[in-house]
């Protein structure tokens, strides 16, 4: 073989990778979606319209559903407390196949009504799961991501979050023609089939090199100004996102007397809000930048989560459940973004900054579940006020990133 020949075949043997670069990155992304479709889709919003199936079969009591409803978003929090090191002993990749298989057990294991203890362990396991695949399904496909495509990437990966909440609208009540049971298995067999075919999608595991001197990068990332306010304003999101994620349905069916299909309809429209929105906010900020667009997203979502406590017209309940569904998902990708952009150049201080932002995204949210389930016995069933509250946390939210800005001296992104 000649030495141009040679040269030439040098120089197809290794544009091939760049070449076909994009077909494994969509691939990973995909992989993304089917995790957070079975962990947070599946596992958790699934729940929702079970609710009521699961009183109807006198399986449990209706405060003792509300109690496992909780459950999950404790296990969420625990999830997101363990998910480093879990990645760290075995591997981002192995950890999420893990956790895909441990939540379509948990549905299985919820089919057989053994007991309140059993399905409450249970219900915990699939929000442990959830938490494990917030934390680390993102960090384990952003860094092979070219800069420009982070956004719609990320926003590929938490659309399934969204899936499984139109899921949870559409295909829930077709399940539950069949029983209660078949419910749960069906869930469970879909669960089994994305993680099946996530299962050799995923990427490479990026290697964990300089370990120690990790966690001194990462406790630097996360102690940065910038980033405590970016994690406090997550939060504070998780808090508006409480009055639509745990109220919306009953709401409509018992608030305005409109009935559980009425209802339905509206949490369909929450889910297709849901899957939409991730992809519409992460494409705005690979145009925009990622601040940019938080700060754009925040006035919008106060607006949307205030609007049931100002009208109870139709039109602005669909504008409001197709809003906030969006930035349920919709607001992950951006702060993932931010992260990125206020620590380029550690890629452990950006795991370590978005496990804390996840954390504190739980904290806020189970704290705003019990605390707003709280305040709504105690107003007597006031759904207005929950609203406004939510609507006051995304202000709050914006209040504190402007204020981070000027205070720092730093220009908007």
């Amino acid at each position: 073989m000649s030495m141009s020949a040679n040269v030439d075949h040098d120089r197809r043997h290794h544009a091939k990778p760049h070449r076909d670069a994009a077909g494994p990155l969509w691939l990973s992304a995909t992989a993304g979606l089917c995790a957070s479709l079975v962990g947070l889709g599946l596992a958790r919003f699934a729940y929702t319209p079970l609710i009521p199936a699961l009183i109807a079969a006198k399986w449990f009591t209706p405060a003792e559903a509300v109690y496992l409803g909780a459950a999950n978003l404790a296990g969420y929090l625990a999830g997101a407390l363990i998910a480093r090191d879990l990645g760290a002993r075995i591997g981002s990749v192995w950890a999420l196949r893990g956790m895909m298989l441990l939540a379509a057990v948990t549905c299985f294991a919820c089919a057989v009504p053994i007991s309140f203890i059993w399905f409450f362990g249970f219900r915990f396991l699939a929000g442990i799961s959830g938490g494990v695949i917030m934390v680390l399904a993102a960090t384990a496909i952003l860094p092979h991501t070219a800069p420009s495509k982070r956004g719609l990437i990320g926003g590929v990966i938490f659309a399934g979050v969204g899936l499984g909440v139109a899921a949870s609208g559409t295909l829930v009540p077709l399940l539950l023609q069949q029983g209660v049971k078949q419910a749960w298995y069906g869930l469970g067999v879909l669960s089994v089939v994305l993680t099946l075919i996530s299962w050799k999608a995923w990427p490479v595991d990026v290697p964990a090199t300089h370990g120690a001197a990790e966690p001194h990068v990462a406790s630097h990332g996360v102690r940065s100004p910038l980033v405590i306010a970016l994690c406090l304003e997550y939060g504070l999101n998780a808090l508006a996102l409480v009055p639509h994620m745990v109220f919306l349905v009953d709401y409509v069916a018992r608030g305005l007397g409109q009935g559980i299909a009425a209802g339905s309809h509206y949490w369909v429209l929450y889910g297709i809000g849901a899957v939409v929105g991730p992809l519409l906010a992460g494409h705005l900020a690979d145009r925009a930048g990622f601040a940019a667009a938080l700060r754009a997203a925040f006035p919008i979502e106060a607006v949307a989560v205030a609007l049931p406590a100002v009208t109870n017209s139709p039109a602005a309940l669909i504008v409001s459940s197709l809003i906030v569904g969006g930035f349920t998902p919709g607001i992950v990708p951006l702060v993932i973004g931010r992260i990125h952009e206020l620590i380029p150049h550690s890629a452990a201080s950006q795991r370590s900054t978005w496990a804390q932002a996840t954390t504190t995204f739980a904290l806020f949210q189970a704290a705003g579940a019990y605390g707003l389930s709280y305040l709504f016995a105690q107003s007597g069933g006031n759904y207005a006020l929950l609203f406004v509250i939510g609507a006051a946390g995304v202000a709050i939210a914006l209040t504190i990133e402007l204020f981070s800005v000027v205070a720092l001296g730093r220009k908007p992104s």
